[in-house]
């Protein structure tokens, strides 16, 4: 594949082979022939200095694009925790040039252009070999040509084709204008394909050793519902899921993924019918030091019978649901204080947060009154967000946080907490007293201030 001066190699290709054809047509133009590869503006510039004798010949890339073909072929994909580099697929341009002509007498331009347009109808592709020989003798003058001999446009894969193109009236008009200079006549033309390959290293999977296919004559397994107890709209890490679904007889585990924050986990299930079981995310072994909270996928699976401990085979795995793991956050009193950098602000730290929180999540601490304000302008609901940060080295999670409210956030008040970490809320214990006129009311956790 090409490096990242694939493109510039092209361009000093397609000047050297001009550059060696023009030579041998200075005696029939009455004098040399200057090539060039820059903007028309500084081309211009030039061509106005030469003696009358001389003619100008000028390569100027105006546009880089995409490769139809290959735009959709494969992206570069990274692994569940976001930074793996997976697949680092090449990309793929297709480069866009206008090949300028200034005669300095009658009918040269028109023979400068006719020859070049011949070279080009009689190699419209170029040679691996002819690449190679052109990057190994570049003028030495240039800082590049060093570089341009490795930049390995003759390996790729694709050979560089040389294709007209046509640009309209209009389009021509508007694009010599953008470039500030005087137009002169001048072949478009495309260059197709670049494949430039990121330099970057990719985590490749092991090898296959062999190949294990089994025919097993089954109902196909689906859920339909993860039913955490008491309504609640989350589950907590000791909460009892119900999972209910059809054909589901045989199912051995279930598998909770969080793609963003790289977790993937199994749990045993319990209570297995063939419309339901139970499972307790909790129960999971694969994180010593726990999964945070957050969106995770659940499916569940079925294991092979002569799956073992050492070596677990998933015979089924049925559909994906989304489900919310919660945290939790105790009752507590806390103390309000100064914020050191002298904002009119108040520090407030929250402890016991489990589970605990990883780095990079959102975490929105809101704290809001158990009743409606008794007067207006009574502070009644208020929240602070924070995205967690680093961790220190040795610590896996934050048990603490500390959130920044405004300093009118009143002291000596009890107000019902919530714990919002990546949009899952902590859960709300509420009072369902049904005896008319009292309504149900919120009983916590508080924070008292």
């Amino acid at each position: 594949m090409s490096n990242a001066l694939a493109i510039a190699g092209v361009s000093a290709v397609l000047q050297f082979y001009l550059n060696n054809m023009y030579s041998n047509l200075s005696a029939m133009f009455g004098g040399a022939i200057a090539l060039s590869a820059q903007a028309p503006d500084l081309v211009q510039h030039r061509f106005s200095n030469l003696t009358a004798t001389e003619n100008q010949v000028n390569l100027f890339m105006h546009q880089v694009t995409y490769n139809p073909a290959y735009r959709n072929m494969s992206l570069p994909s990274l692994a569940s925790d976001g930074a793996t580099l997976r697949q680092s697929p090449p990309l793929a341009l297709d480069l866009h040039y206008l090949l300028t002509v200034y005669g300095s007498a009658d009918w040269q331009a028109e023979g400068l252009l006719g020859h070049a347009l011949m070279m080009f109808h009689r190699n419209p592709i170029i040679a691996r070999a002819d690449i190679t020989y052109a990057l190994n003798n570049l003028p030495s003058g240039n800082n590049l040509s060093a570089a341009l001999a490795n930049c390995g446009l003759a390996d790729q894969f694709e050979m560089i084709k040389i294709i007209p193109a046509t640009l309209g009236r209009e389009e021509m008009a508007w694009l010599w204008t953008a470039l500030k200079a005087d137009y002169r006549p001048t072949f478009p033309f495309q260059v197709s394909v670049v494949l430039m390959q990121p330099e970057q290293n990719v985590s490749l999977a092991l090898p296959v050793l062999y190949r294990q296919f089994q025919a097993v004559v089954s109902q196909p397994a689906q859920i339909l519902q993860a039913k955490p107890p008491n309504n609640q709209p989350a589950f907590s890490l000791t909460d009892k899921v119900t999972v209910t679904g059809e054909f589901l007889t045989n199912v051995s585990q279930v598998e909770l993924v969080n793609s963003r924050l790289g977790i993937q986990f199994t749990v045993p299930v319990s209570n297995v019918t063939a419309t339901s079981f139970t499972c307790i995310p909790g129960a999971q072994t694969t994180y010593p030091n726990g999964v945070p909270a957050g969106i995770y996928q659940l499916k569940a699976q079925i294991l092979a019978p002569n799956s073992t401990p050492a070596e677990v085979i998933v015979q089924q795995s049925t559909n994906e649901l989304p489900v919310a793991l919660a945290p939790s956050l105790t009752a507590q009193a806390v103390t309000l204080t100064p914020n050191p950098d002298g904002t009119p602000t108040v520090l407030v730290t929250i402890h016991n947060i489990a589970p605990g929180v990883f780095e990079g999540q959102t975490v929105q601490l809101a704290l809001s009154s158990q009743s409606a304000p008794p007067a207006p302008g009574v502070l009644y609901s208020i929240s602070a967000n924070l995205t967690a940060p680093p961790l220190p080295v040795g610590q896996t999670s934050y048990t603490s946080l500390t959130f920044v409210f405004p300093n009118t956030l009143p002291t000596g008040q009890s107000y019902l907490g919530r714990l919002i970490v990546d949009s899952v809320s902590s859960i709300v214990g509420v009072n369902w007293n049904t005896n008319t006129p009292n309504p149900p009311v919120f009983t916590g956790p508080t924070v008292t201030t």
